[in-house]
């Protein structure tokens, strides 16, 4: 502390004798960060996973291109554990050559992380995280490139009126920010439909109170807000009490991790939307230079990640290499990536999201597309 006065007091003398000074130098991307927030390890890694290898091959791309001026990917792993996400959140507020994150990945983990990350003036750029109020709070740094459960839970009640043809809806959550945020969105969409509600805990093994619920209220329909691996358990442990039930969840559950929990006979059939683009739709060469790369289809989220990057990839090509400069150039982006047309809204919203909620099925022990859900 001393050093650091005897300083500021030296500089306006240095000046003041007509000393001449260079230019503070601009800031450059070289050695710029980018970062990967989310689960990367526990029950729920898959998802970040597939963010994670999607942020990888963009960078790979840039750096190919940019041999004398690379960037680096960071990554913070929150183990989908929202307690854990304001450290990681300082981490990424302490390294000042980090200029960006893709994620966080999921919707708890966002409340508890982007406060700090906005008073850091760190942009984010989530690609999963679909809770509806996470564009409410005033944050200047926070977007997605998904749209929401009021948008998803709405879609979710559709198919299930329309398509499944329910009468008789029992709901599970997992009490989290997400997974509980849109299972009150099927509620209020499905009304009368919904005979029961109940409750399970995040890594619960055993399901058999929920189960005996849900063999007393007969339902024809199962809906689960949260992530695949308890609703993987879950439908095991249904099956094998004989629950013949329809099974549809959101967005958290699409991932072969569910198949894999719940076994191929049990999945059989089940419903999960999502909010985000069919990986077999994405533009240009990005399907097969991701196949390529890591030997094995673009998965959920992937195509996203890889535009987020970009995106911030993008705006160190145009010299926004602070903090400041690359969160306006994020809120004033426009362009088109894998995923189609990109712009946000003042609140962080990608523009055009409303309505493109996916539906897909678990068919032959894979999960394929199964249609757009309608509007109306």
């Amino acid at each position: 502390m001393r050093w650091f006065g005897v300083t500021a007091l030296l500089v306006p003398a240095l000046v003041t004798a007509g000393c001449v000074t260079s230019a503070e130098p601009q800031p450059t991307p070289c050695g710029k960060r980018i970062g990967v927030f989310g689960p990367l390890s526990g029950v729920s890694a898959n998802l970040g996973r597939n963010v994670r290898e999607g942020v990888e091959l963009a960078v790979e791309q840039y750096n190919a291109a940019h041999r004398t001026c690379s960037v680096e990917m960071a990554t913070f792993d929150s183990q989908g554990d929202p307690k854990q996400a304001p450290a990681l959140a300082q981490r990424v507020v302490a390294d000042p050559q980090l200029v960006g994150v893709v994620g966080p990945v999921f919707s708890g983990e966002s409340q508890a992380a982007v406060p700090l990350l906005n008073q850091g003036q760190v942009v984010t750029i989530s690609t999963s995280a679909t809770e509806t109020s996470l564009t409410s709070h005033g944050w200047t740094t926070f977007h997605r490139l998904l749209g929401n459960d009021a948008q998803q839970g709405p879609a979710l009640g559709r198919y299930i009126e329309k398509v499944l043809h329910a009468e008789k809806v029992f709901v599970i959550d997992d009490t989290g920010a997400y997974g509980h945020g849109l299972a009150a969105q099927v509620i209020e969409a499905l009304g009368h439909r919904v005979v029961r509600s109940a409750t399970v805990r995040s890594k619960q093994l055993d399901f058999s109170e929920v189960v005996a619920q849900i063999v007393a209220a007969k339902p024809d329909t199962i809906f689960y807000g949260g992530y695949y691996d308890e609703a993987g358990g879950l439908l095991r442990q249904a099956r094998d009490a004989g629950v013949t039930a329809a099974f549809v969840a959101g967005d958290g559950v699409k991932d072969e991790g569910f198949l894999t929990r719940a076994g191929q006979a049990a999945a059989e059939g089940a419903v999960i939307t999502c909010p985000c683009h069919p990986p077999e739709t994405a533009g240009g060469q990005f399907f097969a230079q991701y196949q390529e790369r890591f030997g094995r289809r673009p998965v959920t989220y992937s195509a996203e990640a890889y535009d987020a990057a970009n995106i911030f990839l993008h705006g160190l090509d145009a010299g926004r290499a602070t903090r400041p400069d690359m969160v306006a150039y994020v809120n004033a982006y426009s362009g088109t990536g894998v995923t189609g047309a990109i712009r946000f809204t003042e609140t962080g919203e990608l523009v055009g999201s409303a309505g493109k909620v996916w539906a897909y099925r678990v068919h032959a022990g894979a999960i394929v597309t199964d249609r757009l859900i309608p509007e109306a």
